[in-house]
């Protein structure tokens, strides 16, 4: 898979590539992962890439022109633009697993007051992260490339994949680790009992009651 990161702070993403699983998968092959500042793009002597708003309003949207010249340049027969915008569809794992299907990502990260409503006619996907506003699109990028990256094939082992938090619409049972006890607080006792079976029916009904309890909109959704 090839995504490429429209940005206009490229420097935001140097930690998050270089380490753990996603530096990892890189290094495999798995995923090629391209920083382009769009910034590049500006014909504007100052390289400007915003302006005010026609009608008036506060602050500056991103322009037409750069943003579609940069897209024009990298865009791919195969590749699906996604716009990180609080106006999208919400990211979701369903949605990761969408996205994991295809070849080529651009995602395009905003800044200031957004994007020239045009831009969208050149977007394939508009996303968010959820109803709350963030300074700029990097920080849902990174969210978006860890979340399809790790679906990736090679790059976490499928039955750890198959066991998680939303794969069949409910969340994660408890788990624990040595020691046995500690402050008082024991493991349950079926899950050092060694029957497997019994540790199964638990774990199941931890599900249901912990999606029940905690995220009854998945819980509603599952039934």
């Amino acid at each position: 898979m090839r995504i490429d990161i429209l940005t206009l702070f490229p420097g935001m993403f140097e930690g998050f590539l270089n380490e753990s699983i996603i530096k990892r998968a890189i290094e495999k092959g798995v995923v090629e992962i391209n920083l382009i500042n769009f910034r590049d793009y500006s014909k504007l002597n100052n390289k400007q890439v915003d302006d005010t708003i026609y009608g008036g309003g506060p602050g500056m949207l991103l322009r037409c022109e750069p943003i579609f010249d940069c897209i024009d340049d990298i865009k791919t027969d195969e590749a699906k633009v996604v716009m990180l915008t609080p106006d999208g569809r919400t990211f979701k794992q369903s949605v990761a697993k969408e996205f994991k299907e295809l070849k080529h990502i651009i995602l395009l990260c905003g800044h200031y007051e957004g994007f020239d409503e045009r831009i969208k006619s050149i977007v394939d996907f508009e996303i968010s992260m959820g109803d709350f506003i963030l300074t700029g699109g990097e920080v849902p990028a990174m969210a978006i490339v860890d979340a399809v990256t790790r679906l990736l094939p090679g790059v976490i082992n499928e039955e750890s994949l198959a066991s998680e938090t939303f794969e069949d619409g409910l969340l994660d049972y408890p788990c624990y680790t040595k020691p046995a006890e500690y402050r008082g607080m024991r493991v349950p006792e079926v899950l050092i009992s060694g029957d497997h079976a019994k540790i199964d029916a638990w774990r199941r009904e931890q599900r249901i009651e912990k999606t029940n309890s905690k995220r009854p909109d998945l819980f509603n959704k599952k039934e």
